[in-house]
């Protein structure tokens, strides 16, 4: 059933998927102390591993994975081009990389930014009635610059996808309307090749033979 490894602060529900289709999981991230949810999973899934690496540097032996699974992690690093270097070394020769991260235009993370100017942060704490944190993003890339970074690690894209649109207020405001309205939004952007706005952009890769 081969070996699977996930980047990143362990999610439950992407490791416990992965558990049920491969024989052995390997959960990774730079700190330890971001894995608490894959140290809790591990107690009861004997083919999950937790192991401290760091993906830029990454101490797995080339060929370790037949698929590996990045989401959220490459816009927390400096070098994602390098991270993806990486990533292709440890994949198997047909192994595939699925790979997400935000994009560098979407509304919500230019949102995001104007929430934290001076005088506005205060009002947005107000609306969400909870602290709220700076997301760490320090690597926002566009779909071009993702899809290049990508090429040039070797690998070869088998599909691609964006989606997500956050209207600012509407979102915050209008509940099951305001999805709604964001999934017409969605639709139309894809429609007219907008997508650049969107949330999210999806990847699945893989590194050739």
């Amino acid at each position: 059933m081969g070996c699977a490894l996930e980047i990143g602060p362990g999610s439950g529900v992407y490791l416990q998927a992965l558990s049920r289709l491969f024989s052995k999981v390997v959960a990774a991230d730079v700190e330890l102390a971001f894995l608490t949810q894959a140290e809790f999973l591990a107690q009861s899934h004997p083919n999950i591993d937790v192991v401290e690496d760091d993906i830029v540097n990454s101490k797995f032996p080339s060929g370790s994975f037949d698929l590996i699974l990045c989401s959220e992690v490459i816009e927390h690093i400096p070098n994602s081009a390098g991270a993806l270097a990486h990533i292709a070394r440890i994949l198997k020769p047909d192994g595939v990389l699925i790979l997400s991260t935000p994009q560098k235009y979407s509304f919500l993370e230019l949102a995001s930014k104007i929430a934290f100017l001076p005088g506005i942060i205060e009002l947005v704490r107000l609306v969400y009635r909870e602290p709220i944190m700076e997301t760490g993003h320090i690597n926002l890339l566009t779909g071009r610059a993702a899809r290049a970074q990508l090429s040039n690690a070797g690998f070869v894209l088998r599909e691609c996808h964006v989606s997500g649109l956050y209207l600012p207020l509407v979102a915050e405001f209008l509940g099951e309307m305001g999805l709604r309205c964001a999934i017409v939004g969605e639709r139309m952007l894809n429609r007219t090749g907008l997508t650049g706005v969107l949330w999210t952009q999806f990847y699945v890769a893989a590194r050739p033979n």
